[in-house]
């Protein structure tokens, strides 16, 4: 199955031109799934929760409409981050659009820094979501950003049979790149970290997207300022072998008999 993401700097508020700048950059993929960024139309530093609410948008809404033509055509599953409006509540999102229009949604769990100010906890859970690539299945996971820094949710998603969890993200901190490498031995799984690039009102953002094996090869990793669409061949197969060892598995091993804070 061929997987990949996009990289890119977005212009804060600028939600037309980013979907269009990100259309031409889609037009020539085809047949693969391909992760973007977090927040990647609306931009990520939000003064506020007033301008919050000028560029959400409730799903399905513009920029569904405008990517569904794209997924169709090119037989593309796409995720990307949204500032998804639903009611009286804003959550930073991450959808899945399929070629057939489909769409599925994961609310972030863990909120970072200011986020917390303006948006609403995920209460999605944390799903997986079957796709099929030219006659290819597989079962993905959706993360988005901090996440990263909690083990749980990958594992959650392991256990429910993720082969591949696709991470948007707008990482300023140093570590996550690195990071997600113990997070795919761990629970030996695909992982395409897909991070946006360049600053906004003062931050920077680190870039260095990636795509993660197993076994914590590193498929494809990308400088901290380039922008473009990478893809990759990957043998899914690889995630189904969960074996260390002949004798050790890293789902079957695991002692949830002592996993607990309760003393015996």
């Amino acid at each position: 199955m061929r997987i990949g993401f996009l990289q890119y700097s977005p212009v804060f508020g600028d939600k037309k031109g980013n979907l269009e700048r990100v259309g031409e950059m889609l037009s020539k993929e085809k047949d693969a799934i391909i992760v973007l960024p977090e927040l990647c139309f609306s931009g990520y530093l939000f003064k506020d929760r007033k301008e919050l609410e000028e560029l959400a948008e409730e799903t399905p809404g513009p920029t569904v409409e405008y990517l569904a033509p794209i997924t169709k055509n090119n037989n593309i599953f796409l995720v990307f981050g949204i500032a998804e409006r639903a009611g009286e509540r804003f959550y930073n999102s991450s959808l899945l659009l399929s070629p057939a229009g489909d769409i599925s949604v994961y609310r972030k769990a863990h909120l970072f820094d200011k986020e917390k100010l303006i948006f609403t906890p995920g209460d999605s859970g944390f799903p997986i979501f079957n796709i099929e690539i030219k006659g290819v299945s597989t079962k993905v996971g959706l993360l988005i950003c901090f996440d990263w820094i909690f083990p749980e949710p990958w594992k959650i998603l392991a256990l429910k049979g993720a082969q591949i969890i696709a991470h948007p993200a707008n990482l300023m901190l140093p570590y996550c790149q690195d990071a997600t490498i113990t997070r795919a031995i761990e629970n030996r799984i695909f992982i395409i970290t897909s991070n946006r690039s360049g600053s906004e009102r003062g931050l920077k953002f680190t870039g260095t997207s990636q795509i993660v094996g197993p076994r914590g090869e590193i498929y494809l990793r990308v400088g901290k300022s380039v922008e473009g669409v990478w893809t990759v061949e990957c043998d899914l197969n690889q995630a189904e072998d969960k074996m260390v060892t002949e004798r050790n598995d890293v789902i079957q091993d695991r002692r949830e008999d002592l996993y607990t804070l309760k003393e015996k």
